[in-house]
């Protein structure tokens, strides 16, 4: 049985003269938390909506478990989760009447339906809240509802559109823990964000998305390497005139691209910080004192800058 959960090739949509969406393909394995990332308008509740099977594609596939996915198919829709950037609750409702109400949708029977109510109000952290009426809740609660409403069916693949936008820091953070745990129990989740930061610390791989387009698809290290980035470990210490032996010393070592001496001590360019810190501390322990360490390795940020030109918020 094939490992891909989800399977898009050539995915295009337009509305009128503007292309929202052009040509997309990518993959999204079982277990794995793919993340698409872009500025607002570049395209990733669309491509999330055509996924989901609520909008259709002007041209391209989509598969789900191996099923075709779009509005009017619907042998892939049960095993797919949906998260969306808008609140998608009766709010005059208790979250727990919402769970039982979509449940019932679902044709969950009745103790299925009970026993999964309970363990998605634990992973969401709503359990003590669970018979307040949603109208009641802070909006990063009614973000965290939504998502128990898309884990309420089990389904193989959740897709989750910016599920943090306009949530206080508390509400992101739980709903990021969330999430974490998620991918670590197996779940497919795909993942729609323009913070650069919720991309590193979640997702396995990731796209990097912009006016409607796929730049690069990988792991954060992957994008970086492709881009040219590399690491950099910045020594501060005091070498006083044995500067010059410290910087030949650690240029001898594998991987180590160039060295600066700077105002603090010295920078060195490394492929790969985490292989290589130990035994550049060695080189240059003998010929100085080394009073810190700090790594600095390149993010998605500098990723997105040197394939469109422009900073992620600009």
């Amino acid at each position: 049985m094939s490992s891909t959960v989800l399977e898009v090739q050539g995915l295009a949509k337009k509305f009128g003269d503007r292309t929202a969406v052009n040509e997309l393909s990518f993959h999204v394995d079982a277990g794995e938390t793919f993340g698409l990332l872009g500025p607002n308008g570049s395209g990733k509740t669309t491509t999330m909506s055509m996924i989901a099977g609520i909008l259709g594609a002007d041209s391209g596939s989509i598969r789900v478990g191996g099923q075709p996915v779009g509005p009017t198919q619907h042998g892939a829709k049960g095993q797919i989760g949906l998260v969306p950037q808008d609140i998608a609750l009766y709010e005059d409702l208790t979250t727990r009447e919402n769970l039982d109400f979509f449940g019932r949708l679902q044709n969950m029977d009745g103790a299925r339906r009970k026993a999964r109510i309970e363990q998605v109000l634990e992973i969401v952290g709503l359990r003590d809240r669970a018979d307040d009426r949603v109208d009641e809740y802070s909006g990063g609660m009614k973000r965290r509802a939504n998502i128990a409403v898309g884990l309420l069916h089990e389904p193989s693949l959740l897709i989750l559109d910016e599920p943090t936008v306009g949530v206080d820091p508390q509400s992101r953070n739980q709903i990021l823990d969330s999430v974490e745990h998620l991918g670590q129990s197996g779940l497919s989740v795909i993942y729609t964000t323009h913070y650069m930061e919720e991309a590193e610390r979640l997702c396995d791989r990731v796209g990097i998305l912009d006016h409607g387009s796929l730049l690069a698809v990988g792991s954060q290290r992957e994008l970086v390497s492709r881009v040219g980035q590399e690491d950099r470990i910045v020594v501060s210490g005091v070498f006083t005139d044995q500067t010059e032996i410290a910087v030949g010393e650690v240029m001898t070592l594998d991987g180590v691209r160039s060295v600066d001496v700077t105002s603090v001590g010295l920078e060195l360019n490394v492929s790969d910080a985490s292989a290589i810190l130990v035994a550049a501390l060695a080189a240059l322990s003998p010929h100085g004192e080394v009073q810190g360490v700090e790594i600095r390795e390149p993010n998605l940020e500098a990723v997105f800058l040197s394939l469109t030109g422009r900073a992620l918020r600009d």
